[in-house]
């Protein structure tokens, strides 16, 4: 299967799933200002008209997009990685925290804040309405060591989303204890430490090629 990515963007949540399956994959870069596939300059958006990673194509050749969706692919293709939940209230309770995470946290709160175009006055306001998603989460983290019972794909989508909070000041993780300590707790775990020093590395080599165009 190919995965395609950004380095430490939202994609990074499957490199996670994947490394924790062990299963194998290409990992094909996106460059995010141009949409083209760094392997071989290739338009990304012939492959997502959206231009937006993640992008999964499977080994039978299905384009599948969207984190939570990707994610779930994951999980399911690989049972025995333990990543996914059993049907009834416990795959209901991982579709939860999933569509917590990417609309209350990724797109809710760190995508504006992240935003170098939005005005200051607007990522005020965002901080001043959503920040209270972190006090509920920081709540539900007292005293657990995953969102569920077990490491999940959940967990992988918010240590990335987690991870950004090194390029938000305004959000500071020693305001919510628990979700700091489970931060660092889950950047002990292999499959999350490779794929956060990997993409670090790929990161700092975008940030390169962005000076010397410019």
């Amino acid at each position: 299967m190919d995965l395609y990515f950004s380095p430490l963007a939202c994609s990074m949540a499957t490199r996670v799933a994947l490394y924790e399956a062990g299963a194998e994959a290409n990992y094909l870069e996106v460059d995010p200002a141009t949409k083209t596939v760094l392997s071989d300059g290739s338009d990304f958006r012939t492959v997502n008209p959206i231009g937006l990673v993640p992008t999964l194509r499977t080994d039978e050749g299905v384009v599948l997009t969207e984190n939570a969706a990707i994610l779930q692919y994951v999980a399911d293709r690989f049972p025995q990685s333990g990543l996914g939940a059993a049907a009834g209230i416990d795959r209901t309770r991982l579709h939860q925290w999933l569509c917590f995470i990417g609309t209350e946290l990724h797109k809710g709160l760190f995508v504006p804040v992240l935003d170098r175009k939005a005005p200051q006055e607007a990522k005020a306001y965002v901080l001043e309405k959503n920040l209270s998603r972190l006090d509920y989460l920081d709540n539900y983290l007292k005293g657990r060591n995953f969102l569920l019972d077990h490491f999940s794909v959940a967990d992988a989508y918010l240590v990335t989303v987690i991870n950004w909070t090194m390029a938000t000041p305004p959000i500071e993780l020693a305001k919510w204890p628990n979700v700091k300590a489970y931060y660092e707790r889950m950047r002990q775990r292999p499959s999350i430490a490779k794929a956060i020093a990997e993409e670090f590395e790929l990161y700092k080599a975008e940030q390169a090629r962005k000076k010397a165009a410019a």
